[in-house]
């Protein structure tokens, strides 16, 4: 019987790995490293050895603790890999900041497929991961020809782990201008740009791809036989468990670099690609409509990274003196691609009152995102904003619906950790919030709202 799932969660800021007793739905342990790309030639990339080395070193200290049973994976998307026939980078993995695949946008338009087609938006950088294989392709040629698999970056690490490559349809479905999710098929872009042959097979994120490779047993301490699941897209790990326990509609919110709101069941709306909403497909293979702006960093951005405290009288102020953050604190994605920046009533802030109006800001951004792709039914928030009651109870006034702050540190591990699972429903948990009965917390929200959308 699985019970100890090491989960590897490669997210955009910090690596983890985390062990997750599938018993009682909970995290045993967890290591954890800063991920930081390398920025030399050719271009900025992820430093795929030195998480390689932290992913070894991480899966031998967990199993001394306790035996791991299974392997799953999961990272954040916009990202992929391409390998020669022994498995070896052809080119390093791109990071998705890098604005270089922006210098062949032109080119680039004239072949992508419309968002009609693929439910992606047109995002700069390299956040369509097809923008980012075709700026390799156009400027790396030879090493591009040297591509013998295409791969997602969840399953560039089970390869290395099994020597087995593959694709799936959480990764191919985000953002990335690859997938057709009304055909579960590649999109037209794909047999332009003569790739489907490169592309490795698409497995479902729960099938096991096989053992360890003997050699990293041997490394780790292993059990040679400990199987390792295909692995998936983050934000769709967070929402697995909702999938397979909670009635629609609900929504979910999963928060780290970026936070990605998510409905099921929702109202019917018309996605607005110009505001960053998109079709991600989750980890049964169905679309679901998505939105997201990428909040951890302007969180990170906003309070320097530091602790923050505040009192009740922090929040009073701020509520009565309409103390506003308006969009946007980090240019690119976001649903106000138009606005920047902008303090309102913001004289003589002390830290914890700055906190709150930061913290409301936040709720506030989700409660727009929501909106756009039709939420409806409870919202459950799942990562570090969770641990944030100010962006919790906001965000419930802001929807007039209930808020589930979710109790583990990440929901990504747990979802991810369900694949090596029976499948039988699990039990969503966390602190229910309902929306603050004060006039004060909708009348803040109307006075964002008005100034925000003018």
């Amino acid at each position: 019987m699985i019970r100890h799932v090491a989960v590897i969660d490669i997210g955009k800021t910090n690596a983890k790995v985390a062990l997750v007793d599938l018993t009682t739905l909970s995290e045993i342990a967890l290591r954890r490293m800063a991920n930081t790309p390398v920025r030399h030639a050719p271009y900025p990339h992820h430093d795929v050895e030195a998480l390689w080395t932290f992913i070894l070193n991480s899966l031998a200290y967990l199993n001394g603790e306790r035996r791991i049973d299974a392997i799953s994976i999961t990272t954040h998307g916009a990202t992929g890999a391409l390998v020669d026939h022994s498995g070896e980078l052809a080119l390093p993995v791109l990071d998705y900041e890098f604005d270089g695949p922006d210098r062949l946008t032109e080119e680039y338009n004239a072949v992508r497929p419309p968002f009609a087609e693929t439910g992606t938006p047109r995002l700069p950088a390299g956040l369509n991961l097809g923008a980012q294989f075709f700026w390799q392709q156009k400027r790396f040629p030879a090493e591009f020809a040297r591509a013998a698999a295409m791969l997602t970056y969840p399953q560039y690490w089970a390869l290395r782990l099994t020597g087995i490559a593959a694709n799936e349809v959480t990764s191919l479905g985000c953002h990335t201008d690859l997938w057709n999710p009304w055909t579960s098929d590649y999109s037209p872009l794909v047999d332009k740009m003569g790739w489907r042959q490169l592309m490795a097979p698409v497995r479902p994120a729960r099938e096991r791809l096989g053992p360890i490779l003997p050699v990293f047993a041997r490394r780790t301490g292993l059990d040679p036989q400990t199987p390792v699941f295909c692995g998936l897209h983050d934000s769709n790990a967070s929402l697995l468990p909702h999938l397979l326990s909670d009635q629609p509609p609900f929504c979910v919110v999963s928060t780290g670099t970026w936070v990605v709101s998510m409905a099921v069941g929702g109202r019917k709306v018309e996605l607005d690609p110009a505001r960053d909403t998109l079709v991600n497909i989750n980890a049964l293979g169905d679309p679901v409509p998505s939105a997201r702006f990428m909040g951890g960093r302007e969180f990170s951005l906003l309070t320097d990274g530091q602790p923050q405290e505040w009192i009740d009288d922090d929040v009073a102020v701020v509520l009565a003196r309409q103390v506003l953050l308006l969009p946007s604190t980090q240019q690119g994605s976001r649903p106000f691609p138009h606005r920047d920046a902008q303090w309102v009533n913001a004289e003589d802030l002390s830290p914890g009152q700055r906190f709150a109006a930061i913290s409301f800001y936040l709720a506030l951004m989700t409660a727009t995102c929501l909106e756009l792709i039709g939420g409806d039914g409870a919202t459950t928030v799942e990562g570090p904003f969770a641990r944030n009651p100010l962006f919790v109870s906001m965000l419930a006034a802001a929807t007039e619906r209930p808020v589930i702050a979710s109790e583990t540190s990440t929901g990504t591990s747990i979802g991810a950790a369900l694949l090596a699972s029976d499948g039988t429903p699990t039990m969503s948990m966390g602190e229910r919030t309902e929306p603050p009965a004060e006039p004060a917390w909708q009348a803040y929200r109307q006075a964002w709202r008005k100034i925000a959308t003018a």
